[in-house]
C-alpha cells in the first residue's frame, strides 16, 4: 500500500509517503516547503495558491515514486482559517491568517454581543482571537459581512483544498468542533451563536467524521496531474487531533502535541464544560470517534522560529542545534516570561518582546542570544507543568506521564526541562505525530484495518520515542514558585 498524507502547519508543508507492505514499514517525507503569512495593508494573509501549488508538487513526487500507484490521500492542518467560495468554486477573497488583528480590534464589540461565559458555555472551546467565529463577526464588523451573505460555502484549508481535488464540498468534524460555532450536545453547529452575527446556516455543510472515504480525485485534477487519480479520505483534518492519534502511551496521561503551539491536554470520553474550564480558558476539541480532547493552547515553537528569523534578517543565520548550545553556556534560572501574555501573538521582533517584559518584571533583560533561548525554554517548560496541573484539577485525572509530540519533541533542551519542571517522565514522539495520525486513519477508511488499535499497530514500527526522566526537581520546584508569582503579577 501507499498512502500519501500532507501535513499543512503554520510554518510548512510536508508530504508523507507511507509504504506498507505485511510488516515493512516505511514513512518519508518527500516533499517540503515553507509557508508564512504575508501582511498587506492591514490584514495578514496566507498564500493559499502556492500552498496549493506546493501540495501538488509533492502529489507529482509520490505520482513518480510510486508509478502512479496512490492507494489513499488525506490532508490535516491547523485550524479557524477558511476560503470562501461560490457555486462554482470561485475563491471569493484571499485566505486570511488566524493571526489577522481584525479579530483584536473589534473583540470588545463581539463580546458585548455575547459574552465570553456565554460562548464557552454554548460551544466548550477556548475563547481566543483566532477562533472561526470571531474571525466571522469580525468580518461583519468591518463592514465585509456582504462576503457571507453572497458566499456558497464556507471551507476549512483541508476541505478547500480537497474541493480542488474532488470537487466535493465538506466541512469535517474536528475542525468544526474548534470553530467556537459547534454544539458537542447536539453534535451540530449552533444556531444561536450564528444568529448573534448573522452567520448564515446554509454556509456550512454536514460535518464529516475522519475515518470516511470521500472518494477519487475528479477527471480534471487527473488530467492536469497526468495520474489515473486516486482515493481521498477524509481524517481528523485538524492537526492536534491527529497528532494525539500517534502517541504510543495506552495508559491515562498528558499529551502535548508541539509544534508553532503546544497543545496540551489529555483524552476524555466526553467534552466538560464547566465553571472551571472556562476560568482556565480549557478547550474541548472533537477527534475521532471516542478520543475527546481537553487542551489548552500554549505558544511554543512560535518564539524560536520567530527568534531564529529576526537574527536571520539581521545576518545572524544559527541553527536550531547552535540556538540549543547557547542556551546550554548561559545562566539558568535568570528570566522568565508568560508565554500566553498578549504581546507576544502578533508576529514581528520576538527578541525586543521577550526583553521588554523581563526588563518590566525584573529590572533586567537577557541580552546574549543564549540567555534569550534559554529564557524560552525555561518559561516554556513551567508553563507546561501549571496546564498540566490545570488539566489534572479540572479533570480530576492524575497525568503521570508527558507525551511530548511533533516538531518540538526534537528539541531535547526543551523536552528535558519540562521533565525537570513537572516531575514527570516525558516521552518524546513521534516526531512527524500528526503525519502517523493521517496516516493511522486513512488505514481505517480505506478498510486496512478496522479499529484505531490494529491501525496503529501496523505504524507502530513507524514511530520513534526516546524517554527523558526528571533532572534536579526539586531546584526546579523551588523557580517554579517564583513562576507562580510572575503569573500572578501578570494577572494570568
Amino acid at each position: 500500500m501507499n498512502i500519501l498524507a500532507f501535513d499543512l502547519g503554520a510554518s510548512g508543508g510536508k508530504l508523507f509517503l507511507a509504504a506498507i507492505e505485511g510488516e515493512n514499514v516505511s514513512v518519508q517525507d518527500i516533499h517540503r516547503f515553507d509557508n508564512i503569512s504575508y501582511s498587506m495593508g492591514n490584514a495578514l494573509y496566507w498564500d493559499i495558491m502556492n500552498i496549493y501549488r506546493e501540495m501538488n508538487v509533492g502529489i507529482k513526487k509520490a505520482i513518480a515514486l510510486t508509478g502512479d500507484r496512490i492507494d489513499s490521500f488525506a490532508i490535516d492542518s491547523f485550524s479557524n482559517d477558511f476560503g470562501l467560495i461560490d457555486k462554482d468554486g470561485a475563491l471569493l477573497s484571499p485566505v486570511r491568517c488566524y493571526r489577522d488583528n481584525r479579530t483584536k480590534r473589534h473583540a470588545d464589540k463581539i463580546y458585548k454581543k455575547i459574552s465570553k461565559e456565554h460562548l464557552y458555555s454554548l460551544s466548550g472551546n477556548q475563547n481566543a482571537l483566532f477562533n472561526t467565529y470571531m474571525q466571522l463577526a469580525a468580518m461583519r464588523e468591518d463592514g465585509h459581512g456582504f462576503l457571507l451573505d453572497h458566499a456558497y460555502k464556507l471551507l476549512y484549508i483541508p476541505d478547500l483544498l480537497l474541493y480542488y481535488l474532488t470537487g466535493k464540498m465538506i466541512n469535517e468534524y474536528t475542525l468544526a468542533s474548534v470553530s467556537q460555532m459547534y454544539d458537542f450536545r447536539q453534535d451540530d453547529w449552533c444556531q444561536e451563536i450564528l444568529d448573534t452575527y448573522q452567520i448564515p446556516r446554509r454556509l456550512f455543510g454536514a460535518l464529516t467524521k475522519p475515518g470516511t472515504l470521500l472518494g477519487r480525485t475528479s477527471q480534471s485534477y487527473n488530467q492536469m496531474m497526468e495520474t489515473k487519480g486516486f482515493p481521498v479520505a477524509v481524517v481528523c483534518e485538524h492537526d492536534t487531533a491527529s497528532a494525539y492519534l500517534s502517541s504510543p502511551l495506552t495508559t491515562d496521561c498528558a499529551l502535548i502535541s508541539c509544534g508553532t503551539w503546544a497543545l496540551i491536554g489529555t483524552e476524555l470520553p466526553s467534552c466538560v464544560i464547566t465553571p472551571e474550564g472556562y476560568q482556565a480558558n480549557l478547550a474541548n476539541e472533537g477527534g475521532y470517534p471516542g478520543h475527546h480532547r481537553l487542551l489548552r493552547n500554549v505558544m511554543s515553537s512560535w518564539f524560536i522560529q520567530e527568534t531564529r528569523r529576526y537574527y536571520q534578517e539581521h545576518g545572524m543565520d544559527f541553527s536550531f542545534s547552535q540556538l540549543g548550545e547557547l542556551a546550554e553556556k548561559a545562566e539558568p534560572f535568570r528570566f522568565f516570561f508568560d508565554p500566553d501574555d498578549p504581546r507576544f501573538y502578533d508576529p514581528g521582533n520576538i527578541p525586543r518582546k521577550i526583553q521588554d517584559y523581563c526588563q518590566e518584571h525584573f529590572g533586567a533583560k537577557p541580552e546574549t542570544v543564549g540567555a534569550l533561548i534559554r529564557c524560552i525554554y525555561e518559561s516554556l517548560a513551567m508553563k507546561f507543568r501549571w496546564t498540566v496541573e490545570t488539566l489534572e484539577r479540572i479533570s480530576g485525572k492524575t497525568l503521570p506521564v508527558i507525551n511530548m509530540m511533533g516538531g518540538g519533541s526534537k528539541a531535547e533542551m526543551l523536552c528535558q526541562f519540562t521533565a525537570n519542571a513537572s516531575g514527570k517522565t516525558v516521552v518524546a514522539g513521534p516526531d512527524e505525530a500528526t503525519a502517523i495520525g493521517n496516516i493511522t486513519v486513512q488505514l481505517i477508511a480505506m478498510g486496512a484495518a478496522s479499529t484505531l488499535e490494529e491501525a496503529k499497530s501496523i505504524l507502530a514500527p513507524a514511530s520513534i520515542v526516546r524517554e527523558y526522566k526528571p533532572q534536579d526537581h526539586a531546584l526546579w520546584d523551588t523557580h517554579y514558585r517564583d513562576y507562580l508569582r510572575l503569573l500572578e503579577r501578570s494577572r494570568i
